[in-house]
């Protein structure tokens, strides 16, 4: 058996998939976590971009958490992909389009103004409209199985119950299968054990520090 370290930030969406994929596949693994604002000399020598997650893999170091997720799918038990060539693409696609959508929700929480978060809202609500025309019946992104997919979209629906206690922005509205997704995958033990029980604290502490209109909608509701 191979010795596993997921080199993690307590806030990284991307370290979350990772996580969750490692447990779903009942893999024993250690995890490490770094400070990004003051990256110690051996993180920056096993990652060249700078960012997490970094997977290593006895003595060798793996970077970024869609090659991580596809080592862990081609090297694991339990796969988290279908079976079919065709369904693998779009799964792989549809996890793109989740990495897409955590883009829009860093530009949603670092908007400077009212007009840009307004945009950022319209963006991430169109996203979610694209998902449920997608969705069928659940409870997870192909039905009863668990996948790639719903790991790549448990650390997006974590942003929004944080962002749920700051205000109401409609961004569900009205999307029945994107909320009964998202319930599922709250409720799912590995995507609950993907961070720690501090999370929410630590994320409302980095929004409120980022200066952005989110923030001034922070400090209102005291």
């Amino acid at each position: 058996m191979a010795n596993l370290v997921l080199i993690s930030h307590r806030l990284c969406p991307y370290v979350q998939r990772a996580a969750i994929a490692l447990t779903e596949k009942s893999a024993s693994f250690e995890r490490v976590h770094v400070d990004l604002s003051a990256k110690p000399d051996w993180f920056i020598a096993i990652s060249p971009l700078g960012k997490t997650p970094v997977l290593k893999v006895n003595e060798t170091a793996i970077f970024e958490s869609a090659v991580i997720l596809e080592f862990l799918e081609e090297t694991l038990p339990h796969p988290l992909h279908p079976p079919d060539p065709l369904r693998r693409a779009e799964h792989r696609s549809w996890i793109e389009f989740g990495s897409a959508v955590l883009n829009d929700i860093a530009g949603f929480y670092s908007a400077p103004d009212e007009t840009a978060f307004a945009s950022k809202t319209r963006a991430l609500t169109g996203k979610f409209q694209q998902i449920e025309s997608r969705l069928g019946e659940g409870p997870y992104f192909v039905g009863a199985a668990f996948s790639l997919v719903d790991a790549a979209f448990g650390p997006v629906f974590r942003y929004l119950d944080v962002f749920d206690q700051i205000g109401d922005f409609g961004m569900l509205a009205g999307l029945n299968k994107v909320a009964a997704w998202r319930r599922a995958l709250k409720a799912r033990p590995s995507v609950r054990g993907a961070v720690d029980g501090d999370y929410e604290e630590r994320l409302r502490r980095f929004l409120r520090a980022r200066g952005a209109h989110l923030s001034s909608l922070m400090a209102r509701r005291g």
